[in-house]
């Protein structure tokens, strides 16, 4: 069954298995998700859930937000995101979404916002080899030659060249849980994610699940 929630990158840290191995392990904290709308077949075309984390004054939030958790009755929440169910039997607006929907060994996908590197060029951004670097070279980290001339008199589309590296939205797949702390509302993930400390993840079941 397909499921999710939103959490927050913590950091990285390393625990032991059982055998004494060593596990890189990501620690996300999931604290308490409150479903703030709920989407039908019959009402939108599709089955899914809006969730809500992390609290917010309403003097922050526009008026159409305001108007949003108005109509549902609760408090404003500061992240919203929509998980696509296959069935959203069970749930009601008000419910809350606890770390413990996920256990240890299960398979997920998260995504999240990768760190800006801000204006790279093709070295950094690519990675391309630079020219020599000895003074009568002349070429040392430029990207390259641009193309044919008279024809066709442009550059191709998708060349690599210099600009704007990171904050991309991405997915890792089939992450694999290791522990679900309910005491401390912790999610640990073998491995890295996306994103800098206190980057908002949205965890959701694996959709190529492998053993």
């Amino acid at each position: 069954m397909k499921k999710g929630i939103i959490g927050k990158k913590i950091g990285m840290t390393q625990i032991f298995d059982e055998k004494g191995n060593v596990i890189p392990v990501t620690v996300i904290e999931a604290t308490p998700n409150i479903v703030a709308q709920v989407k039908t077949v019959e009402t939108d075309g599709y089955n899914s859930i809006q969730l809500g984390y992390g609290e917010i004054k309403d003097k922050h939030i526009n008026k159409p937000e305001k108007g949003h958790f108005a109509k549902a009755g609760l408090t404003a929440k500061k992240h919203l995101r929509e998980f696509r169910l296959e069935t959203v039997e069970g749930y009601k607006v008000g419910d809350e979404v606890k770390a413990d929907i996920f256990q240890a060994g299960e398979k997920v996908d998260i995504q999240g916002t990768t760190k800006g590197k801000g204006f790279q060029g093709v070295i950094k951004r690519h990675g391309q080899h630079r020219g020599p670097m000895g003074h009568g070279s002349m070429y040392h980290r430029r990207p390259g030659s641009m193309g044919p001339t008279s024809t066709p008199g442009r550059v191709f589309k998708g060349k690599k060249l210099p600009g704007h590296m990171g904050k991309e939205t991405v997915t890792i797949q089939n992450l694999n849980i290791v522990r679900v702390d309910m005491d401390k509302n912790v999610i640990l993930v073998k491995g890295s994610v996306p994103g800098a400390k206190g980057a908002i993840l949205k965890i959701k079941s694996a959709v190529k699940a492998t053993n």
